[in-house]
């Protein structure tokens, strides 16, 4: 009987403990992970701007106008740096504690509907029979009491294709003398002449619109959407910097949506490459 004893005992225990651990570990995608490591794991890219701006705690806890260390300034400094991918030297060293004094020495937060702030989806389409990869540009817009994502604009290297850079040189050969209307415009089939080439004899600020183009090549057929690859997030709200949120999904305390890259960008600079995030703004 005792040695019975001997044999079952610990087989219980052992059963008891794997029951124990079960409970302190969950699964994220295809990576196993403790039950501490899923509390400070950034889930959400609203969860993201909450703890960006101290409005929950490294382990998930949610705090309110009223509670005592609601975007509470010193905590937030502890906790910024857990927002930022350790693993990436561009996201590290002085360039972020730079940036975290300029955050919480000047109250700056994001703001769900700031504005400013864009998402971009990578996704396979498939496009004239071979699947192709295309970058949807996405912005919230107000939507009466609430708001919605909408496309903005869209990446695709066969619609650059269509509208080559060239040398100011040789854009400038291509043009209609100013007397051209005193000739009923007869010299206007140079402009047709080249179909390459034709947006040279359009407006100094012509800009292609490619979202136009991309909706158009949907509704005749020839573009179909696969599947979503990727997504990541980019964020111009806070004066003088921009950076980039990416999605990790890893072991350890350092996990999630994190800040993936970060540049000292002055507002005056930021005018140029937000026409690209949403061209019509």
């Amino acid at each position: 009987m005792n040695k019975l004893i001997k044999i079952i005992v610990p087989v219980v225990l052992l059963a008891l403990c794997l029951k124990v651990d079960a409970q302190f570990i969950g699964n994220v995608g295809d990576v196993q992970m403790d039950e501490r490591e899923l509390y400070t794991m950034t889930k959400q890219m609203g969860q993201f701007i909450h703890r960006f701006n101290y409005e929950e705690d490294q382990y998930g806890k949610r705090l309110y106008p009223g509670d005592k260390d609601f975007r509470s300034t010193a905590k937030r400094k502890d906790v910024l740096p857990l927002l930022f991918d350790l693993n990436n030297q561009r996201t590290g060293g002085t360039l972020r504690d730079f940036f975290i004094e300029d955050l919480t020495k000047n109250n700056q937060y994001m703001e769900f509907l700031g504005g400013e702030w864009y998402s971009e989806v990578s996704a396979k389409f498939i496009w004239k029979g071979k699947a192709v990869d295309i970058s949807m540009i996405m912005a919230l817009e107000k939507e009466g009491l609430g708001s919605k994502w909408v496309i903005s604009n869209v990446f695709f290297s066969e619609f650059q294709k269509y509208f080559p850079h060239g040398e100011m040189a040789e854009r400038e050969k291509h043009f209609l003398h100013p007397m051209s209307h005193e000739l009923d415009f007869m010299n206007i089939y140079k402009v047709f002449n080249d179909p390459q080439i034709i947006e040279y004899y359009a407006s100094t600020d012509y800009l292609p619109d490619y979202l136009t183009l991309f909706f158009y090549e949907i509704k005749q057929g020839n573009l179909k959407f696969d599947h979503v690859e990727n997504v990541k997030f980019h964020v111009f709200q806070i004066d003088n910097w921009y950076f980039e949120v990416s999605w990790f999904n890893r072991r350890g305390y350092n996990a999630g949506w994190l800040i993936s890259n970060l540049v000292y960008l002055k507002d005056n600079e930021k005018e140029a490459l937000l026409k690209i995030y949403q061209p019509k703004k």
